[in-house]
């Protein structure tokens, strides 16, 4: 059986036809409304002139997300490394 399906994804006004795996399909739908929903805010809320700008500006979002997600794992798990090797100091003591 085939897994991948053949969708149309619309984007800015914009139709994109795509062959994807089916496990990608609910992602792609919502992100694709993210992103409009996303262009919709910032043509609101600032004077834009050129999709371009609205669509850059949503990419920049988009990624900045992504990269502080990453970040806050980062120092969130140097932080459990350090609890979980006081933690083991303390077995160790008791132990020893």
């Amino acid at each position: 059986m085939n897994d991948k399906l053949k969708i149309k994804i619309s984007i800015a006004d914009r139709v994109y036809p795509l062959t994807v795996e089916m496990s990608q399909e609910e992602g792609l739908r919502s992100a694709s409304k993210k992103i409009d929903g996303m262009i919709k805010q910032f043509e609101a809320n600032y004077a834009v002139r050129d999709k371009q700008d609205v669509l850059a500006m949503c990419a920049l979002q988009f990624a900045s997300q992504l990269e502080q997600k990453s970040v806050d794992n980062a120092i969130d798990g140097s932080e459990s490394i350090e609890r979980l090797t006081k933690i083991n100091d303390l077995l160790d003591q008791y132990l020893g």
